[in-house]
């Protein structure tokens, strides 16, 4: 964990060399981040997910010097961009924000949004689900997120969570399947979205596009996991690669992969502020 502004110790050699590649040639390096759990805190209700409130300031002090900073996140980009507070800001004018796992584009310089086609069987599984929720007799504080994209069915606010996403998981995971999508699961979420959306495929594109040398990624939940496999299939290739988990109690699948492991949001906030230091930023 960072402490006193200390950049902590990558605790494996590949992360040795990524930290040092960002520290030592940043402007040959990008830093890619997810948002919920990451940038912003977990809470029971999404739209109130906003980011921790000295993110924008710590980006702004990084993105002088590196060749891009990166969120990567299932959201909409439109929805990451207005909880995040990044409009607008000049600093960060070069901030790339990819949604739904690649397939939104938000452009910071024009505030425009680029996307593809939405996939027909989201809307397929939009009309059915809530009838599908009461036939199983889903628990109160089960809801439904309507991502555009892709749904997504919250049951953190149920009374017995685990007992929830039981109950929901394979009769979800076949509604999906019927209709060519698929089940990601999440921190007390299951989300139905298109078949072949995951971070790892929006972060490679993000690497190839840019450019870069080296790259960081910081996420805490299951679907960042295609990410990490994707920085360490770069780090086979040749490039620099740190993976950084923001810890929880909830998902211990990243911490035990990652290079370095801080204390959820604000762990990285701290980690990014420290990073910053290095720069005299």
């Amino acid at each position: 964990m960072t402490v006193s502004g200390e950049l902590p110790q990558p605790r494996t050699p590949a992360g040795v060399a990524g930290l040092r590649a960002l520290v030592e040639h940043p402007g040959e390096a990008m830093l890619a981040f997810d948002f919920d759990g990451v940038l912003s805190p977990i809470v029971d209700d999404p739209e109130r997910a906003f980011a921790h409130p000295a993110v924008v300031p710590a980006l702004s002090r990084l993105a002088p010097h590196f060749r891009a900073l990166a969120i990567v996140t299932g959201r909409p980009a439109e929805v990451v961009v207005r909880l995040g507070g990044f409009a607008g800001v000049p600093e960060l004018a070069g901030l790339l924000v990819v949604g739904h796992y690649g397939e939104e584009r938000w452009d910071a310089r024009t505030g425009e949004i680029t996307a593809p086609s939405v996939d027909p069987g989201v809307e397929e599984v939009r009309r059915g689900l809530p009838e599908l929720l009461s036939r199983l007799g889903a628990p109160p504080g089960t809801a439904i997120e309507d991502k555009g994209r892709a749904v997504a069915v919250h049951f953190r606010r149920a009374a017995d969570p685990a007992a929830a996403g039981a109950l929901l998981t394979e009769p979800l995971t076949e509604l999906a399947s019927a209709h060519g999508l698929s089940v990601q699961p999440g921190r007390m979420v299951l989300e139905l979205k298109p078949a072949g959306m995951h971070k790892g495929t929006a972060l490679r594109s993000l690497v190839a596009e840019v450019g870069v040398r080296a790259v960081s990624y910081t996420g805490d939940d299951l679907g960042d996991l295609p990410a990490y496999d994707a920085v360490e299939e770069l780090r086979s290739e040749g490039l620099d690669g740190l993976l950084v988990c923001s810890g929880s109690t909830e998902v211990t699948a990243l911490a035990e992969r990652a290079d370095i492991v801080v204390d959820g949001p604000a762990g990285v906030v701290a980690f990014l502020s420290a990073l910053a230091a290095r720069f005299g930023s």
